[in-house]
């Protein structure tokens, strides 16, 4: 029986790797150049700056062990567990939380390990639910839903993601951090520090309410979103700015199982639970688990 795996970031190809460790065939259909969805790292000026998720938590124990086993290979460590808060009419403050995990390689790099053994074929687009036993759709739910009938609903809000380069870095060690209460900035991250390398990089999430009349045309949120950040950091102009537009960025928390299915149609991902990239993870794991389990159920009949 092979298994067929609509979208390649972390739940799919959680879902993949669990399906071909246990023995069974899984192929992953991506319709982007590259693995990961928003686990995503692109390449600027001969180096990578992570434009989805800015960080990784883990507090559960399997998904910690993946990462102390990223962390043992050298792809992945501990950042900061400190981001600064910026609220209105308050001082700047410091608020610890859980340790953040970052990737020397981008975050990328950390799925492009997951998918090694998998059979990936990039650059394919689904438009129609694939002719197969057992489809597992790893997207956000309306995305599934351009392609088959789900009874589900999930809400997604958007992000406009900025990465500003500068000539040097003049600004001191913060790491990131949380903007409260502004129309344009939700988080501001130093990449050149989560990845090591001190490169005079940030990396600006907006507001989903600023992103949401400006999907179609990111480009001209450049300046708007470069000087929010220069007024909040006090920094000179960016050298360059560059907008990337994620429609589907955070869904609203979901609660209850891990995954959805009808039928032979599943549907992952990091709606099922806290909006992370270790729920995508354990959504693709527990898909799997459930495909290996009614496939024991079948072969005992």
């Amino acid at each position: 029986m092979t298994v067929i795996v609509v979208g390649a970031g972390i739940a799919g190809l959680a879902c993949a790797r669990e399906l071909v460790d246990a023995g069974l065939t899984a192929k992953v259909l991506e319709r982007g150049k590259v693995v990961g969805g928003r686990l995503a790292s692109k390449r600027y000026d001969d180096r990578y700056a992570d434009i989805g998720a800015a960080y990784i938590t883990a507090d559960d124990p399997a998904f910690h062990g993946r990462m102390e086993s990223w962390r043992v290979a050298g792809m992945a460590h501990p950042w900061t567990d400190t981001f600064q808060v910026y609220d209105p009419h308050r001082p700047a403050r410091a608020a610890a939380g859980p340790v953040r995990w970052s990737a020397p390689g981008g975050l990328r790099s950390l799925a492009e390990d997951l998918a090694l053994p998998v059979e990936v074929t990039l650059e394919h687009e689904v438009t129609e639910l694939p002719d197969a036993p057992i489809v597992v759709l790893a997207m956000p739910g309306p995305q599934a839903q351009r392609i088959t009938a789900l009874d589900v609903r999930q809400d997604w809000s958007p992000v406009l993601t900025a990465v500003l380069t500068y000539r040097e870095r003049t600004w001191p060690d913060f790491q990131g951090a949380f903007v409260n209460g502004d129309p344009v900035l939700a988080t501001v991250c130093d990449d050149g520090d989560r990845r090591g390398d001190r490169a005079p990089v940030l990396v600006a999430h907006s507001t989903a309410d600023y992103a949401r009349p400006r999907l179609n045309d990111p480009v001209s949120a450049a300046g708007d979103l470069e000087q929010a950040v220069r007024d909040l950091l006090d920094l000179p102009k960016a050298a360059e700015t560059r907008v990337h537009r994620w429609t589907f960025a955070q869904p609203t928390p979901g609660t209850g199982e891990l995954f959805h299915r009808q039928g032979g149609v599943y549907l992952a991902g990091d709606a099922f639970g806290r909006p992370r990239v270790q729920t995508a993870w354990q959504s693709g794991r527990a898909v799997a688990r459930d495909i290996l389990a009614r496939r024991g159920q079948s072969t005992e009949r």
